[in-house]
């Protein structure tokens, strides 16, 4: 499977790719969990199939094949500072946290803290079979158009662009422009544009699209990784520039950061020949510091290329409060040696991968030799921090995929350094209807690479991709632009994660347990070695 990224123009827009989660009707804005759809359940004791033996698994290759090439159809191209999931709706344990968010929606790719591997926009650029740009591409002029458009003339203009959907729910999308531009001449105010936008894009029918109150789209920046308030991508040149208006009152914006100027340095290190995710990842290597500086270049309308006005900013970094996901401890002892490290994801903000490797070296250090990984009720989160995480595994290998309408297929590596686990360590992953966005990506990511066993229920199953946009009155569009798949090419939009291992994980009531006791390891072990990796596409 190829990750197919759409080819769009990032201009004036403020894009944070994001997985929607789906637990949430039609109406309202993003949320915090919802309760679980329809999700096909797995006669007991039935192993997954991706762990038989490697010569049957290889017999059935074709069919494989067959599903991943099903499911290249959406791909959406995606870059800039931030890459976002934020969660659903599903219970009460995670939903206290998003209450700036519509309790019927749930965002599944948050933008959080740090790269999402190496992502290459020329090899992205080069593959796209659609008309226009790269997403990993800004057009300055573009932008300079956009100044005049009415706001429904610029929602409609990015729906018209970047919807997955291209017959837009069966309707005549330049009709539906006129109708709505009538509306708008009628009455202009700011709240008749925001009914106006909210019914046009209500009329995709698409329960993850949806118009973001002021409020609802600042509440996105708490997944700011730069912290700063500022959206870094590459342009049609590959250099590195302002992809976004600054958030409005951020560090970014009072030191005078334009949307299109260059970013020639960060930290002192040149930004050339990198791209946007290296270059959170550079700056998430130091979380706790407490500023950035970036080298800035302004290009007037009358200078040259390379020409402009340049300065050293110091920008402070600022961060919403965010509590430890991470909860870990040695749950057993076993007489069979096996010393048991149990580790509990409670959500995937910008902390996660820091405490998950916090988390592995301190349980390898008390001795433990296998591990069960919790992601129960975990609705996810950062979509880039599932990649990260991957990376403490195993490096430089294919954690998800992405594909766009376009048929752009991008495939999301971890990066290389990053690996604190060996092999040899069995490790089960916990799952149930729960566990989505972020999840599921990681969920998918270990068990396709064949480093670790599922076990539990079903996953909630939300394979679609959302693009979250920053329109010019300081409000925003989420919008479907893509999908996503595992690394073998399993399309789990509405299906979810199947478990290898249906069951054997302690009940849920009002708290989540940690007896790890079920676990039968030699078994883990056994499906493990069994395991092949998917060759990349």
């Amino acid at each position: 499977m190829q990750m197919m990224v759409n080819r769009l123009n990032l201009s004036h827009v403020f894009l944070l790719l994001i997985f929607l989660q789906s637990f949430f009707g039609s109406e309202g804005y993003i949320p915090q969990l919802s309760s679980q759809n329809h999700v096909a359940r797995m006669p007991p004791d039935e192993k997954r199939r991706d762990f038989m033996p490697v010569s049957e698994k290889e017999s059935r290759a074709s069919n494989a094949i067959n599903i991943g090439d099903c499911a290249k159809s959406c791909v959406a191209a995606m870059i800039f500072g931030m890459v976002f999931m934020i969660p659903p709706a599903i219970s009460p344990v995670a939903s206290s946290r998003y209450t700036a968010f519509a309790d019927d929606t749930a965002v599944v790719m948050t933008v959080d803290k740090s790269s999402i591997g190496q992502i290459d926009a020329e090899t992205v650029s080069d593959k796209s079979s659609g008309s226009g740009q790269s997403i990993f591409e800004a057009t300055i002029s573009e932008e300079e158009r956009l100044k005049d458009r009415s706001l429904v003339e610029e929602v409609w203009a990015l729906e018209d662009k970047y919807y997955l959907d291209s017959t837009f729910n069966s309707q005549d999308w330049n009709e539906v422009k006129k109708s709505f531009l009538k509306q708008e001449e009628k009455n202009g105010s700011e709240d008749n544009e925001m009914n106006l936008i909210t019914k046009m894009t209500k009329s995709l029918g698409d329960k993850y699209s949806r118009v973001l109150d002021k409020n609802a789209y600042l509440a996105i920046q708490k997944y700011d990784l730069i912290g700063v308030g500022v959206t870094l991508m590459p342009n049609a040149d590959k250099s590195i520039i302002v992809g976004a208006p600054p958030v409005a009152g951020s560090a970014a914006d009072k030191a005078g950061l334009k949307l299109g100027d260059f970013v020639s340095a960060v930290n002192g290190i040149p930004t050339l020949g990198r791209t946007a995710f290296d270059i959170i990842d550079q700056i998430s290597e130091n979380q706790n510091a407490a500023t950035v500086t970036m080298t800035i270049r302004t290009q007037g309308r009358n200078d040259l290329s390379g020409e402009g006005f340049t300065r050293d900013v110091t920008m402070d970094r600022a961060f919403a409060e965010l509590r430890n996901p991470v909860t870990y401890k040695i749950t057993e002892n076993r007489s069979d040696g096996k010393k048991v490290g149990y580790i509990r994801i409670s959500e995937f903000n910008s902390l996660v991968k820091a405490k998950v490797e916090e988390a592995l070296i301190a349980l390898k250090r008390d001795g433990a030799n296998a591990f069960v990984l919790d992601l129960r009720m975990n609705p996810g989160g950062a979509f880039q921090s599932a990649v990260e995480i991957s990376s403490l595994f195993f490096e430089d290998q294919v954690a998800t995929y992405v594909l766009d309408r376009n048929q752009v297929e991008l495939p999301f590596r971890t990066p290389k350094g990053h690996v604190v686990m060996n092999d040899q360590d069995p490790m089960a992953i916990w799952v149930d209807g729960g566990s989505a966005s972020a999840s599921e990506v990681l969920a998918g990511s270990l068990h396709d690479n064949c480093r670790a066993v599922v076990m539990g229920d079903v996953s909630f199953g939300k394979g679609l991709v959302q693009a979250v946009y920053g329109l010019k009155n300081g409000a925003g569009l989420v919008l479907t632009v893509a999908k996503y798949l595992t690394p073998s090419g399993t399309d789990i939009q509405g299906k979810g994660i199947v478990p290898d291992i249906k069951g054997d994980v302690p009940l849920s009531f009002l708290t989540l347990s940690s007896d790890t006791s079920k676990v039968d390891f030699q078994e883990v072990s056994e499906m493990l070695n069994m395991c092949k990796v998917p060759s990349p596409h």
